[in-house]
């Protein structure tokens, strides 16, 4: 779970740098790298509940 929060900040904190920084330029890269990051986002989640699915079969 540690892993999601660092990869959700890194998403928050690729938006903020976009639009305080660069003014709102790179908007098209900025999207591409939060897209690139809730993918991946979303495979560790999938991963911890298939783990956790493994240790308690219900």
């Amino acid at each position: 779970m540690k892993t999601l929060f660092i990869l959700i900040s890194l998403m928050h904190f690729a938006v903020l740098t976009n639009i305080t920084l660069l003014d709102g330029t790179w908007n098209g890269i900025t999207m591409m790298v939060c897209t690139g990051l809730f993918v991946i986002a979303c495979w560790v989640y999938g991963m911890n509940k298939q783990e956790q699915k493994e240790k308690n079969p219900s």
